[in-house]
């Protein structure tokens, strides 16, 4: 485990953007008989969904959300130093996402800009980032921007996947200030288990051909997908969640001397609602500080952590609050966050 502590940095302002387009669950039953779309959907607590259209990208998510940020807190656009853009579906291979929304957001030339691909766990990973880069000195303000797409990289017709993932963005401004005090993170990995979530085809190991783009019967249950979209091994992952996440919560109060019934709140990835009910049971904690998006965003991958902590817990921030975030995904990584927030101004969330 790789544990880090910031002093000094904090959220200050937060802003979300998720497509107008509104999928019913219940009413995704194009591919599936609707007793059995009826049994998924309950089991997953998934009900609804944001769906981009074909002309939206991840990227036009974030820039709604940085926009919406920018406007509401009056922020000068030269006085953004960092941005980075944390997604798995970007707008192209190159250049870097993060390049394009520099010069859309209009930002200084001077504005350090890269991109970060990561998955589930990447808002965590990407926070540790900029906190370090913040707390170094010589930067102001840094604009997190996250963004994915994932309804577009699932199949359909994949029993497994086609009712699971959602849309959305947001965007995270960090600053330095001492009111923030300590933030702890623990980041971890394990490539060992690289195929347990996994989009095949259309790299650079298995480029792009008429193969990899083949709809097929991948198992004995007649699910359907081609290599270029998204599966993964459900069983597999759970197994793994159930003993690692735990088990770094633990770790990362241990670390930072605290304790779980310390924090006023507690956000957990949005991967489907049992997961994390059993997560939380395993873990003994207070329901009522786990805030949930799952039955009405689905699981948004790296956008789920703060796309929750945007639509739950607007207004409730104010004063001097502790949060432990918590993620897990594709990879396999992990990471476990306890940060201070102080004030954070948390505006309306913006359908595009």
């Amino acid at each position: 485990m790789a544990f880090l502590t910031y002093e000094g940095v904090g959220i200050t302002a937060m802003a979300a953007a998720v497509p107008r387009c509104v999928v019913d669950n219940y009413k995704y039953t194009q591919y599936f008989p609707e007793d059995q779309v009826k049994e998924v959907v309950d089991k997953v607590g998934i009900y609804e969904r944001r769906f981009a259209d074909a002309d939206t990208c991840s990227s036009d998510l974030c820039f709604a959300a940085a926009e919406r940020l920018i406007e509401d807190n009056g922020i000068k656009r030269e006085d953004i130093d960092l941005l980075i853009f944390i997604s798995q579906t970007p707008d192209y291979r190159m250049p870097a996402t993060s390049v394009i929304l520099q010069d859309r957001l209009e930002l200084s030339h001077s504005c350090v800009a890269f991109d970060i691909s990561l998955g589930c766990s990447a808002f965590c990973y990407g926070l540790s980032v900029v906190y370090g880069m913040v707390q170094s000195g010589g930067i102001r303000k840094a604009l997190i921007l996250d963004g994915e797409t994932r309804s577009k990289v699932y199949s359909p017709k994949d029993r497994r996947s086609a009712f699971l993932f959602g849309d959305g963005g947001v965007a995270a401004l960090v600053e330095r200030n001492e009111k923030f005090g300590k933030s702890y993170f623990s980041l971890n990995s394990d490539g060992s288990r690289a195929d347990l979530i996994m989009i095949k085809g259309g790299g650079y190991r298995y480029p792009s051909s008429e193969e990899t783009l083949r709809e097929k019967v991948v198992d004995e249950y007649g699910n359907i997908r081609s290599d270029e979209q998204g599966y993964m091994k459900g069983g597999d992952v759970f197994n793994f969640v159930i003993r690692e996440i735990p088990r770094d919560i633990k770790k990362t109060l241990e670390y930072a001397g605290d304790t779980a019934d310390s924090f006023d709140y507690i956000v957990f990835h949005q991967a489907n609602n049992f997961i994390n009910t059993y997560i939380a049971k395993k873990m003994k904690l207070d329901m009522g500080k786990v805030p949930s998006t799952i039955a009405k965003y689905g699981n948004t991958s790296s956008v789920s952590v703060p796309l929750t902590i945007i639509s739950e817990l607007k207004d409730k921030l104010y004063g001097k609050k502790k949060l432990l975030l918590s993620a897990f995904g594709v990879g396999m990584t992990w990471a476990t966050s306890i940060v201070p927030f102080v004030d954070c101004k948390i505006s309306d969330i913006v359908e595009i």
